[in-house]
């Protein structure tokens, strides 16, 4: 059975991470979750978030510019969503929100609409982000983007998780990311079967 839409039969992940440190935690999930995906399934990180401006009405209104094309791209042809968030002041960094801010426009076409997706987070605090996870759920509810509620992978105190080489070395964490992607992979299968459902009725 095919995975995805792709003739392949790869599954393909839109990977996220919002932050702009190259020696970021949340990098790090990424590319730990790209080392534990089941076989058939493909992350693709995008790495341009330093590169999308601040969202300007106005800006819009002339095109979208070079690198906001490329975010929307790379969500449209992804069969789901992986984001990786840290949590500052409670919530999620501008950098991110902003992306989800061009991401969503115009409303009646975002390419977040209906996509299936995951959130995890790492943090050198307590809480391991589950406020800016809460954050981001809040915002995908105007996106319609469908985020699975568990397994939460909620990191705290990532730097005794993650080594000075940006690997993911706690084996329980990468578990959790393993069971993550799962329910990501069968949650975007629900939620395509129950679409087909209704265009078929």
């Amino acid at each position: 059975m095919s995975l995805g839409a792709d003739p392949s039969g790869s599954f393909k992940i839109f990977g996220l991470a919002g932050s702009l440190r190259r020696g970021s935690f949340n990098r790090a999930l990424l590319r730990a979750a790209a080392e534990v995906s089941p076989r058939g399934v493909e992350i693709r990180i995008f790495e341009r978030l330093g590169e999308i401006p601040l969202f300007n009405a106005d800006v819009e209104a002339e095109g979208d510019p070079e690198p906001v094309v490329a975010l929307k791209s790379a969500i449209r042809e992804a069969d789901a969503l992986l984001i990786a968030t840290p949590e500052y002041n409670y919530g999620i960094p501008g950098v991110l929100k902003n992306a989800i801010d061009w991401a969503s426009r115009p409303p009646d076409m975002s390419v977040l609409k209906g996509k299936p997706a995951a959130i995890m987070g790492a943090t050198p605090g307590m809480t391991g982000t589950a406020r800016a996870q809460l954050a981001l759920r809040q915002a995908f509810l105007f996106t319609e983007t469908y985020a699975v509620l568990q397994p939460e992978v909620l990191v705290a105190r990532a730097y005794e998780k993650i080594d000075a080489e940006g690997r993911l070395k706690d084996e329980a964490t990468r578990n959790f990311i393993r069971e993550l992607l799962d329910a990501l992979v069968a949650w975007t299968f629900q939620l395509r079967s129950g679409l087909e459902r209704r265009e078929a009725a």
